[in-house]
């Protein structure tokens, strides 16, 4: 196996991954923190999004490395392929880079800045329910999206490593 290859499927890997990341708060854990009072809600996914903000090691390993490996993968696979093979990866990477990595620098990661700075236990019941209705439905909006892109990654890579 040469280096295109083993790199290939570790993007593979992390991209999906990453896909399983968005597609859990998709599906787990934003509803199952829906139904929480607007404090809880938001005191909930701050306290969740902390651990991501504080590095955890396993996170950032799969969230940074399917970026690098992903671009890495475009780098070294680009000149070797040919045909569908190259455009697979192309498409791939930049669904990839324009579909999941750029919502979450753009919007994603900015409403949970804003959330973190939010001193929920001075605000007002009218307050909470203003910051959470300035956060949920555009965060719920653009992971649902990430998840899409992100699914739609990883099985345009795993299509690509077996058509090689």
């Amino acid at each position: 196996m040469d280096i295109f290859s083993t790199v290939l499927m570790i993007s593979a890997l992390l991209c999906s991954l990453v896909a399983g990341f968005v597609l859990a708060f998709a599906i787990v854990v934003m509803p199952g923190i829906k139904g929480f009072k607007d404090r809880d809600y938001l005191q909930a996914f701050k306290a969740m999004d902390a651990v991501i903000q504080n590095n955890q090691p396993v996170f950032m390993v799969v969230w940074v490395g399917s970026i690098l490996a992903i671009v890495i993968s475009a780098f070294l696979g680009i000149p070797q392929l040919t045909g569908s093979t190259q455009m697979l990866l192309i498409i791939a990477t930049a669904i990839y880079l324009l579909g999941v990595q750029l919502p979450t620098m753009t919007i994603n990661i900015p409403l949970n800045n804003q959330l973190q700075k939010q001193d929920l236990d001075a605000m007002s019941a009218a307050q909470l329910q203003e910051a959470r209705q300035n956060f949920e439905a555009r965060w719920i909006r653009w992971n649902t999206t990430r998840t899409v892109f992100a699914t739609l990654t990883s099985v345009l890579l795993i299509f690509l490593i077996f058509s090689l």
